[in-house]
C-alpha cells in the first residue's frame, strides 16, 4: 500500500468515526448537505494540508496555554490563539465567517464533548477561548 493510500484510508477512517459518533445528531442539526460538503473538504485535503492542520492544532493549544494564564481574553496571546484557531478552522471550512466563528465557541462551552478538549489544557479553558473568540471576531 503506498503512503496515498495509506492517507486515504487514513482520512476515510476518521470520517467514518465521525458518522458512528455523531452523524445522526449532526445530520439533524445541520442536514445532510453540510455533512456531506465537510466530509469531501477533508477527503480532498492534501497530506501537506492535514500536515499544516495538525501543526495549527498543536500550536493553538500551546498558545491557549499562555493565553490562559493571563486571564486576558482581550490580550495579544488570546488573541493570536483566535487568529490560529481561525487558521485551523479554515483548513475544514473555507467558508470561515465571524458568525461561524463565534457560533462554534459558544458550541465549544454548551456541549461538554466539545468543552472536554480545551478544557484538558486547563479548566475554564474552554470559556476562556469563546470569550477571546467573541473579541477576536467583533475587533476585525
Amino acid at each position: 500500500m503506498t503512503d496515498i493510500e495509506k492517507f486515504e484510508g487514513f482520512k476515510q477512517s476518521l470520517i467514518d468515526e465521525n458518522e458512528e459518533n455523531y452523524g445522526a445528531e449532526i445530520r439533524e442539526k445541520y442536514g445532510n448537505q453540510t455533512i456531506e460538503d465537510s466530509n469531501a473538504t477533508l477527503k480532498g485535503l492534501t497530506k501537506e494540508q492535514y500536515d499544516k492542520s495538525e501543526h495549527l492544532r498543536l500550536t493553538l493549544e500551546e498558545t491557549l496555554k499562555l493565553a490562559f494564564n493571563t486571564d486576558d481574553p482581550a490580550g495579544e496571546q488570546a488573541q493570536k490563539a483566535c487568529d490560529i484557531h481561525r487558521q485551523w478552522l479554515t483548513v475544514f471550512y473555507p467558508d470561515y465567517s465571524k458568525e461561524y466563528h463565534i457560533g462554534l465557541a459558544e458550541m465549544y462551552v454548551a456541549d461538554d464533548r466539545f468543552k472536554a478538549n480545551y478544557d484538558k489544557l486547563a479548566p475554564g479553558c474552554t470559556e476562556f477561548l469563546r470569550d477571546a473568540i467573541k473579541i477576536y471576531c467583533q475587533s476585525k
